[in-house]
């Protein structure tokens, strides 16, 4: 058995999960914590995942929830800039200019498919000096944080999804049943 985009596209499901529609999880999902378990019994049987060390642990309140599915959403149904950027504002990041382009940019490096711009210094130095993060919300910093250590798994075993969009259906969920959608371009979710 090897790790297949079936297996990857799990553990961003299990994650998505429990971060958008429970409010709890693991913010540590490096591969040493995550096992493939094999039926001793039945050794032709599909392997398991399993998931341990559970010592980084994220609590999100609804409103969080809710705040970050519509960002989440906003990168996954690739809004406008202006779209992503109120997205973020409204969970509260601050930059040094509140740069539009740079808070979708950012929100898509973040969320979105890893890009080949994203391996270029320039790209990166554009962007600095486009604007600077002054403060990062915390309750996005675990969710962000889960969703690198996710895509740098699945992007070391030659796969590239998009968190956003593997999280799509759970932000959905989130936003029907606990809060109202808050961008700009969203204005009947009843359509998605």
């Amino acid at each position: 058995w090897g790790w297949t985009e079936e297996a990857v596209a799990t553990l961003l499901d299990v994650h998505g999960y429990q971060i958008l529609n429970q409010g709890c999880f693991n913010a540590d999902p490096h591969p040493g914590n995550i096992l493939v378990v094999q039926d001793e019994n039945n050794p032709s049987k599909q392997p398991k995942i399993g998931l341990i060390d559970y010592g980084q642990v994220k609590r999100l309140t609804t409103e969080e929830r809710v705040k970050i599915a519509n960002l989440i959403l906003s990168i996954a149904d690739k809004e406008s800039d202006e779209a992503i950027a109120n997205n973020f504002r409204i969970l509260g990041i601050k930059t040094k200019t509140d740069s539009t382009k740079f808070l979708a940019e950012f929100g898509r490096l973040m969320f979105g498919s890893f890009e080949a711009k994203h391996l270029d210094h320039s790209w990166h130095r554009e962007l600095h000096e486009r604007d600077r993060v002054l403060y990062f919300p915390n309750e996005l910093s675990m969710v962000y944080r889960t969703a690198l250590l996710l895509r740098g798994l699945a992007m070391s075993l030659q796969f590239n999804p998009s968190v956003g969009e593997a999280w799509r259906h759970h932000a959905l969920e989130t936003i029907r049943l606990h809060g109202a959608a808050t961008a700009t371009t969203r204005e009947d979710l009843k359509t998605r």
